[in-house]
């Protein structure tokens, strides 16, 4: 099969080495991103790994009213422009809207279309029109194969740095289950594989006014990703997952990540020989 590759920012990611997007879900702070940013980036160097930081400034998805959504467009952009500029590393966020789509892609190098929204035509191509890379992220609620008329969708409207993550299928209420027999259909659609490793823990509007999750299951399901030829690894990530302000449940706790990682390293060697 052929090399799958795109390009973030200034950073080529691809199925020839594995690649990294990692952060807290939503912006809590400006500290909070500099710091998980800043530890990201060492630990991303130290292993040989393209990294790109994601985080929200808007989850416009949340299970209530009472969940946190994040500072804003305005807010949040400028503090994504002050990671990329102070950390140096090519940043990712979502849009949840068309009208959204110009301003998030003057500061960020991926615009991340949430699972919730990947069939929303519109949407998908005003991302691919704006010239930046594109995270199509997988719904819950589609099978691997139905991913390639969203992928079309992009193509269409020019997108050529497209990356495709899988994040978990429905099961049931409140169950996700992650199917990694989908990543070799995904990965035949030619462009770069993410696993969405900790979004695939979510127990969807299992605390009933918040997502539950599962964190103890991220590391599994990100070895088994790469195992089962992961291109790339999506990972929320926070220095105190049980303080997060969202998705706490599902997320890793930034001390625990460069063991994780490191096994995923030799989990994609050994699979390679």
């Amino acid at each position: 099969m052929a090399k799958r590759t795109a390009r973030i920012g200034d950073v080529k990611v691809g199925s020839d080495r594995l690649f990294l997007i990692a952060g807290p879900c939503v912006i809590e702070s400006q500290d909070l991103c500099l710091r998980v940013a800043d530890r990201m980036k060492a630990l991303a160097d130290r292993l040989g790994l393209p990294y790109i930081f994601k985080a929200s400034y808007d989850k416009a998805n949340r299970t209530s009213l009472a969940s946190f959504r994040g500072p804003g467009p305005e807010e949040g952009l400028r503090i994504l422009a002050e990671v990329r500029r102070r950390v140096g590393v090519p940043v990712l966020t979502d849009v949840h809207a068309i009208d959204q789509v110009a301003a998030a892609a003057d500061v960020v190098d991926c615009l991340q279309i949430p699972a919730f929204l990947c069939r929303q035509t519109d949407l998908v191509q005003a991302a691919a029109r704006s010239g930046k890379a594109v995270n199509l992220k997988k719904g819950q609620f589609l099978a691997p194969w139905d991913m390639k008329n969203v992928v079309d969708k992009a193509a269409e409207a020019g997108g050529r740095d497209l990356l495709v993550t899988e994040r978990g299928t429905s099961f049931g209420y409140n169950r996700l289950v992650a199917d990694m027999t989908g990543l070799p259909t995904l990965a035949a659609l030619g462009h770069p594989v993410v696993f969405d490793a900790t979004h695939s823990v979510q127990a969807p509007g299992g605390l009933g006014c918040a997502t539950g999750g599962n964190r103890d299951l991220a590391a599994l399901l990100a070895q088994a990703a790469v195992a089962a030829g992961a291109d790339g690894l999506f990972l929320e990530v926070h220095p105190d997952p049980d303080r997060a302000l969202c998705d706490g449940p599902n997320s890793i706790a930034l001390k625990d990540v460069g063991r994780l990682l490191a096994r995923c390293l030799a989990i994609r060697a050994a699979a390679a020989k």
